[in-house]
Order: structure tokens, then C-alpha cells, then sequence
């Protein structure tokens, strides 16, 4: 399993589209067994989730995401999780301990590039 969880500098990103990457983790009988940072290649509507998905994302963990993002995402077989925030590698064992829950909460306006309101 891979989840991906969209990172600015070592924290989980508030906007997954405009982070500056991906930290990408490898998962095997749920404890982490590799991690590899991945640039984002931009944002363009519909991309990023196709992306992930040639990526073997299994799971995608933001701070927050927009409503047709997460349907891409749903679409693509990947399971979403928002609300995140922290440390990444706090937060991926969160998840996987399962203390981690999705807030289902959805970004619907942007103040400024990054940041969700």
C-alpha cells in the first residue's frame, strides 16, 4: 500500500494541490518501510489525482481539498483523508494506528495559493 500525504517543507500542506510535494510512503503489514519525496508537478484541474494514481497511491492525507478533487480522487480508486495536520511522519502513524479519521471537510474558497479558508 502507498499513501501519499501532501507535505510543505516536513508539515502536511493545507491545500493539496498547491503543496510543494508529496511525501510518499510505502506501507507493508501497516508499518512504514520506505518514504520518498516527490515534487508536485503543478496544478492543473483533474491532473494531480491521475498522477498519484500512476504513483500506486493508495490513500491520500491533506489538510484540505476541494469537493471535485476529492470526486477525482474517489474516481481513481484513491481513498481520501482531510483535516490532516502536523508532522508527516506523526501524522502517517496516526493513520495507521488509526487515530487518524477524515474530517470530510471540503475547501471552497482560496484566499491565496496554499491556503484554504
Amino acid at each position: 500500500m502507498k499513501i501519499a500525504i501532501a507535505t510543505e517543507g516536513k508539515s502536511v500542506s493545507q491545500h493539496f494541490g498547491h503543496c510543494e510535494g508529496y511525501t510518499i510512503y510505502e506501507v507493508k503489514d501497516n508499518k512504514v518501510i520506505n518514504n520518498k519525496f516527490v515534487l508536485n508537478p503543478g496544478h492543473r484541474p483533474g491532473f494531480l489525482p491521475v498522477f498519484l494514481k500512476e504513483k500506486e497511491v493508495n490513500v491520500i492525507i491533506s489538510g484540505g481539498m476541494g469537493a471535485s478533487a476529492q470526486q477525482l480522487f474517489n474516481d481513481n480508486k484513491i481513498k481520501v483523508v482531510v483535516g490532516a495536520s502536523g508532522n508527516c511522519d506523526d501524522v502517517i502513524q496516526s493513520y495507521l494506528s488509526g487515530e487518524l479519521r477524515s474530517t470530510g471537510s471540503i475547501c471552497e474558497e482560496h484566499v491565496y495559493e496554499g491556503h484554504c479558508e
